[in-house]
């Protein structure tokens, strides 16, 4: 039987109301994810939550944001703001991946653990085949994860309603580009 991970992106207050980069429903996200995980954490052998963890992200940080390849500072290594969400301080992940410290770090496949595993060697050591993806933002490190997965031979799933993204249009495009990659997307009381 295959064994399923769940993937918890980014659900930092940096990206919830009131954060440095907010999304619209973060904090929305952040409590409907700590309630899934916990009706449903039997359903995944492993659970994995990643961070945005800046330290020196280059051109990823800017004072004249395009919001496009720039972005205002967020998630900086070590502040509060970078921290899991306090709602999802009873979701006791497995393993926690840091990522972006020297780069944009979209993707959860771009961090690593505490070991320095890269999320992709941590799947494959708990024999993972198959992925759920939730968190934040949809647009932008929900769909490179979810993207990263399927590239990786993973199936994969995006539990629509345990992630927001950026804006309306944006999320539009990334559902189209992650389905068109062959990522599923179901809505998390249909995940059995």
């Amino acid at each position: 039987m295959s064994m399923r991970a769940l993937i918890v992106v980014d659900v930092q207050p940096t990206f919830c109301e009131g954060g440095e980069l907010a999304v619209d429903g973060g904090n929305r996200v952040a409590a409907d994810v700590a309630a899934y995980v916990a009706a449903h954490r039997a359903r995944y052998g492993l659970v994995v939550t990643t961070q945005d963890w800046h330290i020196d992200p280059g051109e990823h940080f800017s004072d004249t944001p395009d919001f496009v390849n720039s972005w205002p500072v967020h998630g900086v290594a070590g502040s509060p703001n970078a921290r899991l969400h306090p709602a999802l301080a009873d979701v006791a992940a497995d393993v926690a991946i840091k990522k972006g410290q020297y780069d944009h770090g979209y993707s959860g496949f771009d961090g690593a653990d505490g070991e320095g595993r890269a999320l992709e060697t941590v799947l494959r050591d708990a024999d993972a085949s198959a992925v759920d993806v939730v968190g934040l933002a949809e647009s932008h490190c929900v769909k490179h994860t979810a993207l990263d997965a399927a590239r990786h031979g993973f199936a994969t799933r995006v539990l629509t309603d345990l992630t927001a993204p950026v804006s309306p249009e944006l999320g539009e495009q990334a559902r189209d580009e992650m389905s068109a990659a062959g990522v599923e997307l179901v809505r998390s009381a249909d995940a059995a």
